[in-house]
């Protein structure tokens, strides 16, 4: 009988500091907006791009340089905004179009950060003016918002998140995988997301290296 090896799941830390962030013309213009800060034309910005398009990572790394505090937008409630922006002079809220959120405290905010000189960084997977917003007033203060998009990834930056990704996971992987990669699977960074978890999976469960055969199985079970 062959030995099966569970693949335990305990978890891998992906790398968020600006070091690891792949600046490329999908990401450049957002990159470029975070940078400028403070010297925004609005109060707020959102940058908003797919699954796993580094969004994340981005709003990390401007943590990191403004100083600013996560906030959990949907948890957030109407007696909120005072108290956060009076604790904090700039905020992140990620998600936005992707939680239940209470629009009237949204709308709070966003005008206390106006009015106070404070700062808000929004995230979401489409941009604002497509948001399920019902608040008339919340939807017009959104559509004035500067609103910057990521867009899909070329076979370069396709290449170096896989890399990424990969190392993620402490797995130094082989060119000649990472080629075959590219050639057949869908064209996204939450594909490549998805593919990477499956790849490191299979290999635990295993006992074995992430080579092109690995990669051709999974790939051909459908499992894109």
């Amino acid at each position: 009988m062959t030995e099966v090896q569970l693949p335990l799941d305990f978890g891998h830390c992906p790398a968020l500091s600006e070091g690891d962030f792949l600046v490329a013309p999908c990401n450049e213009a957002a990159w470029a907006w975070l940078e400028r800060w403070p010297n925004w034309p609005t109060p707020a910005l959102a940058v908003y791009g797919p699954a796993g398009s580094g969004k994340t990572h981005l709003a990390h790394i401007f943590a990191q340089t403004s100083a600013a505090v996560f906030v959990d937008v949907a948890a957030m409630g109407v007696e909120d905004p005072p108290r956060l922006l009076e604790a904090a002079p700039v905020l992140i809220l990620e998600d936005c179009d992707r939680v239940q959120l209470n629009e009237v405290a949204l709308f709070h905010l966003v005008n206390l950060a106006r009015e106070t000189g404070r700062t808000l960084l929004l995230t979401g997977r489409l941009a604002p003016s497509a948001w399920p917003i019902v608040l008339a007033d919340l939807r017009s203060r959104l559509n004035a918002m500067t609103a910057i998009g990521i867009g899909a990834p070329d076979d370069a930056i396709l290449a170096a998140v896989l890399v990424k990704l990969f190392a993620d996971r402490q797995i130094r992987i082989a060119e000649d995988v990472i080629l075959y990669l590219l050639g057949r699977m869908e064209r996204s960074f939450a594909a490549a997301l998805g593919l990477v978890d499956r790849l490191d999976r299979a290999a635990l469960s295993g006992g074995r290296a992430v080579t092109v055969p690995l990669a051709r199985a999974i790939l051909d079970r459908g499992e894109r």
